[in-house]
């Protein structure tokens, strides 16, 4: 059984697209919801934590509230395939795999829908990171390691976070081959975007010479001041945007 774990904010939206995958689905799952309409939590990983330690399901799936799966038997035939997964730390609709903006993924997005990869897969893809929409992890897994609030201390990057601490610990990260759709038009690089991924970069740098994802290929090597000058390019841009 799959527990399916939601932190939203739009009740519309989560019901428009989400629910509407879930309901009808021909397996049984259990159902998480993290009603966030009041901004009670401050980061994904804070949210999602408290969501997963109650979760009883094999696999854990952490999903956006305007994802929808792309037929009723998705549970059921996902969590047949992840069963026949080795050495399984997370899988994912979306990742990156290696050197060029290599994106793995039979996910549509946006509208009107258009892919959002460069590779579409017929079976299950050994990647290096995952994109944040949809993620599953087995739950004796997530019992010994959950997502990062320290680093990831806002809505960005948690999922690629894990995926190389699950590595590190000897799991492997897939991506599968079962198609969804992502409202969203995808991530928007912010200056707080940068500020989780300089943190990620210093915390991983020991391991990853070049952390890829599906937003882009980041050197650990450089120097935190890149980075610094980053967020000050991305906060100036945001307080002349509020002045004009």
């Amino acid at each position: 059984m799959i527990s399916v774990i939601c932190v939203y904010n739009n009740k519309a939206i989560l019901d428009s697209y989400l629910l509407k995958g879930i309901n009808g689905q021909t397996a049984s799952y259990e159902l998480i919801l993290l009603d966030n309409t009041s901004g009670i939590f401050k980061s994904a990983a804070g949210a999602l934590n408290q969501g997963g330690s109650s979760a009883k399901g094999d696999y854990l799936m952490f999903v956006h509230q305007d994802v929808l799966l792309s037929s009723k038997d998705w549970l059921g035939t996902v969590a047949s395939r992840l069963d026949r997964l080795p050495k399984l730390g997370i899988a994912g609709v979306a990742g990156a795999r290696g050197p060029g903006r290599c994106v793995v993924t039979n996910l549509m997005q946006g509208d009107p829908p258009v892919s959002a990869g460069h590779v579409q897969i017929d079976r299950p893809e050994a990647v290096q990171t995952l994109d944040e929409s949809l993620v599953l992890i087995p739950r004796e897994v997530f019992r010994k390691l959950k997502f990062d609030e320290v680093i990831c201390d806002d809505w960005h990057l948690y999922a690629v976070e894990y995926c190389l601490s699950a590595r590190k610990l000897g799991y492997n990260v897939y991506v599968i081959p079962d198609g969804a759709y992502h409202h969203s038009p995808g991530t928007s690089l912010s200056w707080k975007y940068y500020r989780i991924l300089g943190k990620l970069l210093n915390k991983h740098r020991d391991v990853y010479p070049v952390i890829f994802t599906t937003c882009g290929n980041w050197k650990t090597s450089y120097p935190k001041i890149v980075y610094v000058l980053i967020w000050l390019r991305y906060t100036i841009k945001a307080r002349y945007a509020r002045v004009i």
